[in-house]
């Protein structure tokens, strides 16, 4: 089972919405696509399904080119962030279409769909219409049929995104192992990097149209490969700061000094690119080699149990996110500890420094 992409390119009068992308998508766990809104998830996802054709470029499916190949011939399911249900049909037929559609047995049918709801928390909705239901609802529905089909490319367009909290959590677990050793292969688009770590698999970071890095999800987190893509796959933002690289010392605004360890220290005296993610900038000493920064409290943020602050430094803003609840005042001076252990570092083309 291969998907994969040939010098794809979707042009909208003068404007490119996707850029020249090639790319062989894994056969096992998901393929996220992760990137901001506007950056060419859905339009991958709708040429993949075939409802859009590439203005250059092929796709292929098994060893044959199926770009002319409309949506009702292709084996696809696809599931968008606003659902679409049959409103003629009660939940337990709109799960159970595809099935019907495949001359599946009754028996088979039931159980299926019996097995489908119980686990989207459908059961007691079977005989209700989408009309009679809430959004999250409906959306389950739409998650169910897809799920039921058997597909051997299913495409997921930010399908949690209206769903409560709790459901949205459950089913980021429950989705990898719904889709385990069936033979299909999975796409799933998201705007949020913590989504794409907790789904694992494979992920395509996505910036104004261009994939910047695929691979495996761990490693393109870990190990971005240039700048734009370290911020992409970042919620909340990066923290990139210009440094300079002197002999063993790494200097940044002048005054804020640390050792030059690790990787950097092999790379060549001059200019450089910082970026650290918030979580290793924190309001607590978290280690002896630390270094402190002195910053003016802008805006603060209570979200479950983390702090985030945004905060002033040598006129660009830095953000620090922590556990627990932390004592920030809006327009005081406030001390940070940047763990310099886990700073990234990116040179004058935003290439990763590598060992």
């Amino acid at each position: 089972m291969t998907l994969e992409l040939r010098n794809v390119t979707k042009l909208a009068g003068a404007d490119t919405h996707i850029h020249e992308t090639n790319l062989v998508l894994a056969t096992t766990g998901f393929n996220v696509l992760l990137g901001a809104t506007n950056a060419g998830k859905t339009t991958l996802i709708k040429m993949m399904a075939g409802l859009e054709r590439p203005s250059s470029g092929e796709i292929w499916f098994n060893g044959k080119n199926v770009t002319g190949v409309s949506a009702q011939k292709r084996n696809v399911s696809l599931v968008h962030q606003f659902f679409v249900n049959y409103a003629n049909m009660n939940v337990f037929e709109n799960i159970a279409s595809p099935l019907r559609v495949a001359r599946r047995s009754k028996q088979e049918i039931e159980r299926r769909v019996g097995e489908t709801a119980a686990l989207l928390r459908l059961t007691p909705m079977l005989g209700r219409h989408p009309s009679e239901l809430s959004g999250g609802q409906q959306q389950r529905t739409a998650l169910a049929r897809a799920i039921i089909k058997d597909s051997v490319l299913v495409l997921l367009d930010e399908p949690l995104a209206n769903l409560d909290y709790k459901l949205r959590e459950e089913l980021r677990d429950e989705l990898p192992r719904l889709f385990e050793d069936r033979g299909t292969i999975v796409v799933y688009a998201t705007s949020e990097p913590s989504e794409a770590l907790l789904l694992g698999g494979h992920t395509a970071t996505l910036f104004e149209g261009r994939i910047t890095q695929f691979g495996e999800t761990a490693v393109a987190y870990r190990a971005p490969q240039d700048l734009v893509t370290a911020q992409v796959f970042s919620d909340p933002p990066i923290n990139a700061a210009k440094v300079s690289k002197r002999g063993g010392e790494v200097i940044m605004n002048g005054d804020v000094r640390w050792p030059a360890e690790g990787v950097i220290a092999e790379a060549p005296d001059g200019e450089y690119t910082v970026g650290v993610r918030p979580h290793y900038v924190t309001p607590q000493r978290q280690s002896a080699a630390a270094v402190t920064l002195d910053g003016e409290i802008l805006v603060t943020e209570l979200s479950g149990s983390e702090s985030v602050a945004h905060f002033s430094l040598a006129g660009k803003i830095w953000v620090a996110q922590s556990h627990g609840v932390q004592p920030y005042q809006v327009g005081e001076i406030h001390k940070f500890f940047v763990d310099v252990s886990r700073c990234l570092y990116f040179g004058a083309d935003g290439a990763l420094v590598a060992a």
